[in-house]
C-alpha cells in the first residue's frame, strides 16, 4: 500500500469515526448541562468544597467561581512542585525551581501543558498523577463550563443567571471526561502503553552505556491528556515515545480523543439553543478550517519543498518514523488547532511553508475544533463578529439566535479577539528585543525566529507545543511564557461571561425577512471568510518575517 493511500485511509476512518459519535455524545453532553439531578459522588464533592449546586449564578460570580478555584490550583500546583523531594514516589528528584514551578503551575491549570522540563528525569510519581493529572481533569472542565454558559447565555433570555459554576465544573469531570478517559487508558495500556508505579530501572544499552527508564501511570494520564486537550507528556519526548504511544492504533487513538469532544460540543450547543441546525453550522466551520489545514499540511510535507528535503528524498527528519509524513501531519494540525500541545514529531522540523500552517492554526484561536470548550465559545464569539459584519453590510441591527448584538455585545467580542494577539506579538517582540529569544534560539535566521513566535504563540493560545528548538528553561522565558499563559486564558473568559450575562438579559427577537439565516452553508462560508480575514490581517507581518520568509527562501 502506498503512504499517500494509508494516508487517504487513515484520515477517512478517523472522519468517519468522529462523524458516528458526533451526535450521541453531543446529546449527551446536552443532557448532563441540562440536568436538574446530581449523582451521589456529586453530592459528596458539594459538601467537601461547601457549595450549593442549585444556586444560580449570573455572569461575575460565574466569573468569581472560576477565578477563585483556578488561583487555588495554581497555589496547590505550585507548592507540590516545590516540595516535591519530601513527597512519596519522588524517585529521588528535586524539588522544581521557583520559576520553573510557577510556569508549570500556570501552564497546568491554563489547560496550555507547556512543559520546559523532562518529565522522565524531572518528575515523580505523585507530582505527575496528584498535581499534573488532576489539573488535565479540572483544567478542561473549566474550559466546557464556561462554554456552557456562553450556550446559556444565547438559549435564555430576560435573566442574568448562567447556571451555576460548582455542577459545570464537577458534572464536566465525573460525567464526561472521567468516564471517556477509564476507556481510553484500557485501549491504552492493550495497546502497549504503560500504566504502573514502579521504580526507575537502570539498564545496559547495546553500545554498554547505563540507561535510566522512568516508568509510572502513563496510560492514565496519557488519555486524560488527550481528551482534555492538554498535551503534557509524561516523557519529553511526548506521544513519539513509545510508552506514550506505542503503535498505530493508538497514534489513532490519541489524535480521535484529542478531537471527540470539541467536534461534539456544536451538537451540544444547537441542543441547547433548540435548533441542531445551528450546531450543523458551526461545526461546518471547524470541520472546514481542519480539513484544509490537514491536506496542506500532508501535501506541502509529501512534496517536501527545498533543497535539503529533496537531496535527502523526503523531509523525514524529526518526523515520527514509525508512522510517516501523513500520520506526523495529521497529528500536527489535529493538536495546534486544538488546544492540545501533544506532538509525535519535532514541530521545529517541518518545512518552512507547512511549519507556518501550523502556527496560523493556533493564531486563529484555536477554533478549528479548538480545546475542550474554549474551541466552541471561540468560535461563538467569531459567529457574533461574523453576524455584525453581515448586519453592517446590509445596514440593518444584527442577530444572532433571536438576540440583537449591539454596541456592547460586539465590545466584549472585539476584546476577547484582540487579548491574544496582543500578547504574542508584544511578548514576541520584547523577548527579542531584550535578547532572550535570540539566546534561546538554536537556528538563525526566519527560522529561528519562527522558533520564538512559534512559543509565544502556543502559550498565548493555550496550545502548549513548541518547535522543540526553543531553549524555553530560563528565568525570563518561564516567567514570561507563564505570564502569558494566564492572561491568554482568563482575561477571554472575562468577555465571554460578560457576553454571555448580556445575552440572557435580553428579550427574543423575533424573526423576520431581513434576518441572516445562521444555520445555512451561506453563514458557514462567512464564518470561516471572517476568521481567516481577522487573523490574516493580524499575524500576516508577523509570519512574513519567519515560516514565509523560510519557505519562500527555500
Amino acid at each position: 500500500m502506498s503512504p499517500v493511500l494509508a494516508d487517504v485511509l487513515q484520515v477517512s476512518a478517523l472522519i468517519v469515526a468522529l462523524a458516528l459519535v458526533h451526535r450521541p455524545l453531543g446529546d449527551y453532553m446536552a443532557a448532563v448541562f441540562s440536568s436538574g439531578k446530581h449523582l451521589r459522588a456529586e453530592k459528596w464533592i458539594y459538601r467537601a468544597v461547601g457549595a450549593n449546586p442549585d444556586t444560580e449564578m449570573r455572569w461575575p460570580a460565574y466569573l468569581r467561581g472560576v477565578l477563585a478555584f483556578s488561583a487555588v490550583s495554581v497555589l496547590f500546583l505550585y507548592l507540590i512542585l516545590r516540595i516535591q523531594d519530601d513527597l512519596p514516589g519522588s524517585l529521588g528528584f528535586a524539588a522544581i525551581t521557583p520559576d520553573q514551578a510557577f510556569n508549570t503551575a500556570a501552564s497546568f491549570v491554563s489547560n496550555t501543558n507547556w512543559q520546559s522540563y523532562s518529565g522522565e528525569s524531572s518528575m515523580g510519581h505523585v507530582a505527575q498523577t496528584t498535581g499534573l493529572a488532576v489539573q488535565n481533569f479540572v483544567s478542561a472542565a473549566v474550559g466546557i463550563a464556561v462554554a456552557v454558559a456562553l450556550v446559556r447565555g444565547f438559549a435564555r433570555s430576560r435573566t442574568g443567571e448562567l447556571g451555576n459554576f460548582w455542577a459545570d465544573l464537577v458534572r464536566g469531570v465525573v460525567r464526561i471526561l472521567i468516564p471517556i478517559s477509564v476507556i481510553a487508558a484500557v485501549l491504552l495500556v492493550a495497546a502497549g502503553a504503560v500504566q504502573n508505579f514502579a521504580g526507575i530501572h537502570e539498564i545496559v544499552t547495546v553500545t554498554g552505556r547505563m540507561q535510566s527508564i522512568s516508568p509510572g501511570a502513563v496510560a492514565s494520564q496519557e488519555a486524560i491528556k488527550d481528551l482534555g486537550t492538554n498535551g503534557g507528556g509524561y516523557f519529553n519526548a511526548n506521544s513519539s515515545h513509545p510508552f506514550e504511544n506505542p503503535n498505530g492504533f493508538s497514534n489513532l487513538l490519541t489524535i480521535f480523543l484529542l478531537l471527540v469532544i470539541p467536534f461534539s460540543l456544536p451538537r451540544t450547543f444547537g441542543k441547547m439553543v433548540g435548533s441542531v441546525r445551528q450546531g450543523y453550522a458551526i461545526v461546518g466551520a471547524m470541520a472546514t478550517i481542519w480539513f484544509v489545514g490537514v491536506v496542506l499540511v500532508t501535501w506541502l510535507e509529501f512534496a517536501h519543498p527545498g533543497t535539503a528535503s529533496q537531496l535527502a528524498g523526503g523531509a523525514m527528519e524529526g518526523k515520527e518514523q514509525r508512522f510517516g509524513e501523513g500520520a506526523s501531519s495529521l497529528f500536527a494540525v489535529s493538536t495546534t488547532m486544538t488546544s492540545t500541545g501533544s506532538v509525535n514529531s519535532f514541530h521545529d522540523s517541518f518545512g518552512g511553508l507547512s511549519g507556518g500552517v501550523l502556527l496560523l492554526g493556533m493564531m486563529l484561536g484555536e477554533i478549528a475544533p479548538g480545546g475542550v470548550g474554549s474551541g466552541l465559545y471561540g468560535m461563538l464569539i467569531m459567529a457574533v463578529i461574523a453576524v455584525f459584519i453581515a448586519g453592517l453590510m446590509v445596514g440593518r441591527t444584527p442577530e444572532y439566535l433571536g438576540k440583537k448584538i449591539g454596541t456592547r455585545e460586539i465590545k466584549f467580542a472585539a476584546c476577547y479577539i484582540l487579548i491574544t494577539p496582543a500578547l504574542v506579538l508584544i511578548g514576541t517582540a520584547i523577548a527579542m528585543a531584550t535578547g532572550n529569544g535570540e539566546s534561546s534560539m538554536t537556528n538563525t535566521g526566519a527560522h529561528g525566529f519562527s522558533e520564538v513566535l512559534y512559543a509565544y504563540t502556543s502559550a498565548s493560545n493555550n496550545n502548549g507545543s513548541a518547535f522543540a528548538g526553543f531553549g524555553a528553561n530560563t528565568e525570563f522565558h518561564n516567567t514570561a511564557l507563564g505570564l502569558c499563559m494566564l492572561l491568554g486564558r482568563f482575561l477571554p473568559m472575562v468577555f465571554v461571561l460578560a457576553l454571555a450575562g448580556s445575552l440572557a438579559g435580553q428579550k427574543p427577537v423575533p424573526e423576520t425577512a431581513g434576518t441572516l439565516r445562521t444555520e445555512k452553508p451561506l453563514f458557514t462560508g462567512l464564518l470561516v471568510g471572517t476568521i481567516m480575514i481577522i487573523t490574516g490581517l493580524t499575524f500576516f507581518p508577523a509570519l512574513a518575517l519567519g515560516p514565509l520568509a523560510e519557505g519562500l527562501a527555500a
